[in-house]
């Protein structure tokens, strides 16, 4: 015999609601140095270069790895603990630590030769010139 139940989309929604949770509270009891984080990223456009401009406060420009292989830049990177003894004065810890890996696509006009990065003041700037053909340039037309 065929038992016919009601479909209820929001037994779903609360069953993967649970799953989070149980997600989150299983992460809060893991070390802070096992959790990854994402670096946020802004990136820009001009006539002669992408430039992505990565939010890495705290983490050593020495501990940054940057790539760029078959039209993909990825960077790769630390934000590391400080170890200290006296932990009874924190109150809150929202910083996150860890390893994190950020990558980007490229346009075919980005000549990966030619990159180039630096960091200032917590924010790493990767620049990638676009090729001399990709420019675009403006054409004169004459009158006859």
């Amino acid at each position: 015999m065929a038992l016919i139940t009601r479909f209820d989309p929001f037994r779903d929604l609360a069953r993967i609601q649970e799953e989070m949770g149980r997600m989150l509270d299983e992460r809060s009891t893991q070390p802070a140095e096992s959790i990854g984080w994402t670096p946020a990223c802004d990136v820009f456009e001009d006539n002669d270069e992408v430039v992505i401009r990565a939010a890495l406060a705290g983490v050593d420009p020495k501990d940054v790895e940057i790539r760029v292989e078959n039209g993909v830049l990825t960077l790769k990177g630390e934000r590391k603990v400080e170890k200290e003894e006296q932990k009874e004065n924190y109150h809150r810890v929202e910083m996150a630590y860890g390893y994190f890996t950020r990558t980007f696509a490229l346009p075919t006009s980005v000549d990966p030769e030619k990159v180039h990065a630096e960091s200032k003041n917590g924010v790493l700037a990767v620049h990638l010139p676009k090729r001399a053909e990709a420019k675009p340039r403006a054409i004169q037309v004459k009158v006859q």
